[in-house]
């Protein structure tokens, strides 16, 4: 019986062990890489829609403070549910750096896989609606 000849092409065809090997190695630091990236995209997608649930929530309470609700309190807190998400909210009033202009600060809590993030929008009120004697100089807008 003859044996066919197998030419050098034939044979160099497949892969060898070291390559194979090198290419897993290579899938075993991606993998993880790619895993965390997405990771992290999903939670900067679920951060960003709750933020905007959460400013819409301090917009709709500064409004409401400011057109239906007399003050006379420095403080109001209560609870939203949007979907399955709780947001809790706090409208203080303090005087602004004008004692005749009252400071409302609508500040919203949520939490994001665990970790707890912060909305705060302030606004000024009528000047009617000062509270007597008392006086801050802190203003602050800014979000977290």
């Amino acid at each position: 019986m003859k044996f066919a000849r197998v030419s050098n092409n034939r044979r160099r065809a497949g892969y060898t062990l070291a390559e194979t090997l090198a290419a897993l190695l290579f899938l075993a630091i991606v993998i993880p890489a790619v895993v965390e990236a997405l990771h992290v995209a999903g939670r900067a997608g679920t951060v960003s829609i709750r933020r905007a649930v959460a400013a819409r929530i301090a917009e709709r309470m500064l409004s409401e403070a400011t057109l239906y609700t007399n003050l006379s309190s420095t403080a109001q807190s209560g609870t939203q549910v949007e979907g399955a998400v709780d947001y809790q909210w706090t409208v203080t009033r303090e005087n602004w750096v004008q004692s005749n202009l009252p400071q409302l600060t609508a500040e919203v809590r949520f939490l994001t896989q665990g970790q707890e993030s912060l909305v705060r929008l302030s606004t000024l009120g009528h000047p009617v609606d000062a509270l007597p004697g008392s006086s801050s100089s802190s203003s602050s807008t800014a979000t977290r």
